[in-house]
């Protein structure tokens, strides 16, 4: 539609509270610029907000909604336990429930989830060798960087428990055969670590692809400056604001 509502779903914004509206628009935001970015698969994959409050309930996809046409009264809410908590004429995705409902239930700055199946990052987690440090945007993002073993479709609520013990306290992972995955405190650490996360794996991609033979290693001098210069962050609320301007120009209505 027009103004980038999506028919049957109901506007919410004066209906639930303003910070769960606040969760929901910048939630929208995020599918949107993932879809601006080329980093979508259809339906599939997924990306949760944690509404504050002590109930832990959070926000996800309809699942059958492409991330281009995701507004903020679309989102689903839901608690830990997979209930649908409000009227809507979607369901959501069951393996995005189980890799959501983990990170949220388990970390308290989780309060944004993302996780992606771009070619370029399932490329780099199909490695042995995993992200390598051939690029700065590399070296920034290997600090952060955990990793999980593939284990089939995220069906399996038993992996959650080995899920969580694999990313610790860091903010990124590669899921092993999989893809990507984020976790940020704001909507804006979440998107610019994924940001990062995903340009290092196109890099990487790019780099061997003439082969293994005469790519560069950054010296281990370099890589501990890196360390020390992003320890306190990667800037993602002062890029934040321009990539909702961006949104807002190339394809407005997340806001509905």
């Amino acid at each position: 539609m027009a103004d980038g509502s999506v028919a049957g779903v109901a506007s919410l914004k004066g209906k639930v509270s303003a910070d769960e509206w606040q969760a929901r628009v910048e939630l929208a935001a995020l599918y949107r610029l993932v879809a601006l970015y080329g980093w979508d698969d259809l339906i599939y994959t997924h990306i949760s907000a944690r509404i504050p409050g002590p109930e832990h309930h959070f926000l996800i996809n309809p699942y059958g909604m492409l991330f281009e046409e995701m507004t903020a009264s679309s989102l689903v809410k839901i608690d830990l336990d997979g209930n649908i908590l409000q009227e809507t004429p979607y369901f959501i995705n069951p393996a995005g429930f189980t890799i959501h409902s983990a990170i949220h239930a388990a970390r308290e700055d989780a309060r944004f989830v993302m996780h992606l199946h771009s070619d370029d990052g399932v490329a780099v987690a199909a490695q042995s060798s995993g992200l390598l440090p051939l690029s700065q945007h590399a070296l920034i993002v290997l600090p952060r960087l955990a990793y999980h073993d593939y284990e089939g479709i995220a069906l399996n609520h038993d992996e959650r428990e080995r899920l969580v013990g694999d990313i610790g306290d860091k903010t990124l992972m590669l899921l092993r055969n999989h893809g990507t995955l984020a976790v940020g405190d704001t909507a804006a650490n979440c998107w610019v670590g994924m940001y990062y996360l995903e340009r290092a794996c196109t890099m990487q991609v790019k780099a061997l692809s003439g082969g293994a033979e005469g790519v560069l290693i950054a010296p281990d001098a370099s890589q501990a400056e890196v360390r020390s210069q992003v320890a306190r962050g990667i800037g993602g609320a002062l890029a934040w604001p321009g990539c909702l301007r961006k949104l807002d120009r190339d394809l407005p209505g997340y806001d509905a």
